[in-house]
């Protein structure tokens, strides 16, 4: 088994609610709640959840921008948030993002060129004579043509795009990529062709994702280990194998019916949640998922259940597994 890489105890973040601009505190909206994972050299570990469960906050987290309210993040076993401002700049390098809208992640004003490049002459990794012949160099990795390197972002389609931004992530040769709703924007056969890429790119460069979505056929087929959020709070956490096959929480196995399936012959059941997800604001007490769950009972309003690892690291938060 190869070494942590990322590893995150107890982490939360919470946002305080004020009474007016300048009001006193009335209470906090709990976007992440308590979270423990690991993220091992070489793998994807997908986080997956509705809109609102915390997946992007602790992505944005994991690369420090934004602050925490409590927890611990150590990447390479250095607390992040025990850097100073220099000590972070000089291990920007190693992380990088791929973000959900690839346009507005890019300057309009800017050529591609120099878009990818000015954080190679920023950091040091190459002098402005060599710039050019580094930044082709990626963009030829990421399927983009040497002729592109001149163009604006509004003269390439979504799918190029998302090209250019995974680009300007490897640039920097990193070790961790946080990849946030990469293909989520994108038709499914440019989906595919992302995918397909970020694998390819992972395996000869030897990268470390944490993939967020809320697709499970694409995490499905990218993801090595899955961790399944509700409301700020893991639910269930396992391999992606042993998740697919043999979902034990019932928010899990709600998420996977959901999932489409390309054979008009199979029939599955699909389970219709009640409700909409409560607000982070005031969750509810004991198990969060107790509101919406078929199978809930007293102990479940009562008391919050414990990530319990049912053995080969398969984490379920519910008593009634």
């Amino acid at each position: 088994m190869s070494e942590p890489l990322v590893q995150v105890s107890q982490l939360k973040k919470y946002f305080p609610v004020r009474s007016n601009l300048f009001g006193k505190k009335t209470g906090d909206v709990k976007a992440v709640d308590g979270v423990d994972f690991t993220i091992r050299r070489g793998e994807t570990f997908g986080l997956v959840g509705e809109s609102g469960s915390g997946k992007s906050t602790i992505g944005r987290m994991l690369l420090r921008l934004g602050e925490k309210s409590e927890g611990e993040i150590l990447y390479k076993g250095i607390d992040l948030y025990a850097l100073t401002r220099e000590e972070l700049r000089k291990m920007r390098p190693q992380m990088q993002m791929v973000f959900q809208d690839p346009y507005s992640s890019l300057n309009p004003r800017i050529r591609i060129g120099e878009a990818i490049g000015e954080a190679l002459i920023e950091h040091g990794f190459v002098g402005k004579g060599e710039v050019r012949e580094r930044v082709l160099e990626v963009l030829h990795l990421c399927g983009l043509a040497a002729h592109h390197i001149d163009r604006f972002p509004h003269e390439f389609s979504g799918g190029q795009r998302q090209r250019i931004g995974i680009a300007r992530a490897i640039a920097l040769d990193p070790d961790f990529i946080v990849a946030d709703e990469p293909v989520s924007a994108l038709d499914v056969s440019i989906q595919a062709q992302i995918i397909n890429l970020l694998h390819d790119l992972q395996e000869s460069r030897q990268l470390t994702y944490l993939f967020i979505s809320h697709d499970l056929s694409v995490v499905e087929h990218l993801c090595s280990t899955v961790g399944v959020l509700y409301l700020g709070s893991f639910v269930e956490v396992a391999s992606r194998d042993e998740l697919f096959d043999h979902p034990q929480h019932p928010y899990t196995r709600a998420l996977l019916s959901a999932v489409p399936i390309a054979d008009p012959t199979f029939k599955r059941e699909k389970i219709i949640l009640k409700g909409d997800i409560p607000s982070p604001l005031d969750p509810p007490s004991g198990c969060k998922f107790h509101t919406r769950c078929p199978l809930a009972q007293e102990v479940c309003q009562a008391e919050r259940p414990a990530l319990r690892d049912l053995g080969a690291g398969h984490l379920v938060a519910c008593h009634l597994v």
